[in-house]
């Protein structure tokens, strides 16, 4: 009978707002303005929901939540628009998109790109939706085994990963690429003792650096000198191919699509994590599962597939903590706690009770985007991908007044300039010594996360290491970073060669016996 109720809420919540001239104009508005804030660097979807929330104030709460849900699911996914098009990922959780993505704009694959990052992310949303909609006391029920240990192996693992993944001829360039990060990360005062660190009396760095600012560098800069100083194409537009993908590329990947849904839900139901680290963990998991890992880099479906379904499917886990313990998943998800408090609606175990057709109408909203956003996705990609026909002398320099204004529109602060050059002049030295520049980034989004929890959990074990192999959860992310490790060493890679070697011999003498 209860599950009949939610079904019939949530049908009722989808006509009424579907067949609603001003609410579909408003969903359909909020979505673009999202793919617009996602695809220009610095203009992240917590900006785009927590401008729009205090544009909320004062109307009611179900066509509040739809614009900002509308919001929320634009931005995160037309953060690949500039990852593929340009190399410089619009949001944190579309730098794994850019790994495949641009290299297919390169080959004059970039309307194929689009379509398929279109289609999955709809796919990813419609999943999240539907564990948002079932499964949501369960998941965040699991979510409550993490703690302060659990928190800082997680966000080690995000690191060693992403380094491990990107590190096109040593895996340790990642590796130090990544830790280079989580020192960046340590600048500026604690959060627990408030003790400024690697400040050198500079004021402004006692707030710690701005991940905006260090994303659009790292991945701006390097791009505008290298474009400008070999006279690059960003792509071809001339091999230009339609946007709707063919079902066979979809079908032929259903496994890769699946399995990174399930991740993304599961890692945005865990509370503070992110679709930055959804994606990674998704495009780390495709490349180790796929049968030609060697393609992931150059330009492999599988690659923009896999991050794109994790990262919008993590919108849907990242609702589940919100709205059942009042514990955002993610930073988009804090902006729409705001929304939800302004609104006299408080997320949380009564929230069943004092709203309890609340859930279903939040999974309804998401699931009227998601359709909202694969149609605005396929209708403005063609449009997107005629940035590539533009001459590189006349595209970079605007490329380059849209890094600045980013950077400065977060806080309206001309240190946040100051913070971007050098750590741009810095990406492109890496670079060009072949270091990757993704881990660099993964490491300071996650390194105050890593530092506040592993110094946290030091604490409350009175600086005990014990509980890493004592509690379950950590002790299995403790043993998943060990072998990452040992898997990528010499030896043990010589070890795994020779046992290969041995069972194909015995293969082959008793097939000839």
């Amino acid at each position: 009978m209860f599950i009949l109720e939610q079904i019939w809420d949530f049908y009722v919540t989808v006509f009424t707002t579907a067949f609603n001239l001003e609410n579909a104009l408003l969903l359909f508005g909020s979505v673009i303005l999202g793919i617009i804030f996602g695809a220009m660097p610095g203009l992240t979807a917590t900006l785009g929901v927590g401008l729009l929330t205090t544009l909320t104030y004062g109307i009611n709460t179900t066509t509040a939540m739809i614009t900002l849900l509308g919001m929320y699911v634009g931005a995160v996914y037309g953060g690949s628009y500039g990852s593929i098009c340009v190399n410089i990922p619009g949001t944190a959780a579309a730098a794994a998109t850019a790994m495949d993505g641009y290299p297919l704009a390169c080959k004059g694959e970039a309307g194929r790109a689009l379509g398929l990052t279109t289609t999955a992310s709809f796919i990813g949303t419609m999943v999240g939706m539907f564990f948002l909609a079932l499964f949501a006391p369960l998941i965040a029920k699991l979510a409550l085994q993490f703690t302060s240990f659990e928190f800082f192996l997680l966000a080690f693992f995000g690191i060693m990963i992403s380094g491990g993944l990107t590190g096109q001829d040593l895996v340790y360039k990642g590796w130090i690429s990544g830790l280079i990060g989580l020192f960046l990360a340590l600048i500026g005062r604690d959060h627990l003792q408030f003790f400024p660190r690697f400040t050198f009396g500079i004021s402004e760095l006692d707030g710690g650096l701005e991940v905006v600012p260090v994303l659009i560098g790292a991945f701006g800069i390097p791009q505008i000198i290298q474009v400008i100083r070999d006279q690059l194409s960003v792509g071809e537009a001339k091999k230009f191919q339609r946007v709707v993908p063919e079902l066979r590329i979809i079908v032929r990947r259903i496994k890769t699509i699946v399995r990174s849904a399930l991740i993304g839900v599961g890692i945005g139901a865990v509370p503070g994590i992110g679709e930055d680290i959804a994606a990674w963990v998704s495009y780390g998991t495709a490349k180790k599962a796929s049968k030609n890992p060697e393609a992931f880099g150059k330009g492999a479906y599988e690659g923009v597939i896999a991050s794109e379904t994790a990262n919008n499917a993590c919108i849907g886990g990242a609702i589940i903590p919100l709205l059942t313990l009042g514990i955002p998943g993610s930073p988009p998800a804090v902006m729409l706690l705001g929304a939800l408090m302004i609104h006299n609606v408080t997320p949380g175990p009564m929230l069943s009770i004092e709203h309890p057709h609340f859930i279903m109408e939040m999974t309804a909203i998401l699931c009227l985007a998601s359709f909202a956003m694969l149609i605005c996705g396929l209708v403005l990609a063609k449009q997107v991908v005629k940035v590539l026909r533009i001459p590189p002398p006349i595209f970079m320099p605007v490329v380059l007044a849209l890094c600045v204004i980013g950077s400065y529109a977060l806080g309206t602060k001309v240190f946040n300039l100051y913070l971007m050059v050098p750590v741009g002049i810095l990406a492109y030295f890496m670079q060009s010594m072949g270091y990757p520049i993704a881990p660099l980034v993964i490491g300071v989004i996650l390194g105050p996360m890593a530092d506040e929890n592993i110094r946290r959990a030091l604490m409350v074990s009175q600086g005990s290491f014990l509980p890493f192999f004592t509690r379950p959860v950590a002790l299995m992310l403790l043993l998943i970073i060990v072998w990452m490790f040992v898997s990528q060493m010499p030896f043990y890679k010589r070890f795994t060669a020779w046992l290969k070697g041995k069972i194909f011999k015995k293969k082959i003498t008793e097939s000839t016996i």
